[in-house]
């Protein structure tokens, strides 16, 4: 099947809907019948301001990257990016065209 690798980029302490932005998307993909996502936690990275985070004990909370991504139809990558656009805040994301399906089936 084709469609897109959907990947979205938040902070730790981001909200939407008064809970954490990553669990908010994934919440709203399940609810469009998307298949399933993750979420991932960057140990580091920098973004647009050039400022270098890192996993270390004292790097202040809440300043990391969760990456939360989806492999979807083209109809499901624009439900999620339509819902995301109508939220106040400010998301970047990555959509990249995809083939995908399942293999195997033994038991």
């Amino acid at each position: 099947m084709d469609g897109s690798f959907l990947r979205f980029y938040v902070h730790e302490n981001d909200r939407l809907g008064g809970r954490p932005a990553w669990e908010w998307l994934l919440e709203q993909a399940n609810r469009i019948g998307v298949r399933g996502g993750s979420a991932f936690r960057a140990m580091a990275g920098f973004g647009r301001h050039r400022v270098l985070h890192e996993d270390r004990f004292f790097e202040l909370a809440g300043s990391l990257t969760i990456e939360v991504e989806f492999i979807v139809s083209e109809e499901e990558a624009q439900q999620l990016l339509e819902r995301v656009s109508r939220e106040p805040l400010r998301l970047f994301y990555a959509r990249i065209p995809a083939t995908f399906g399942s293999l195997g089936g033994g038991g």
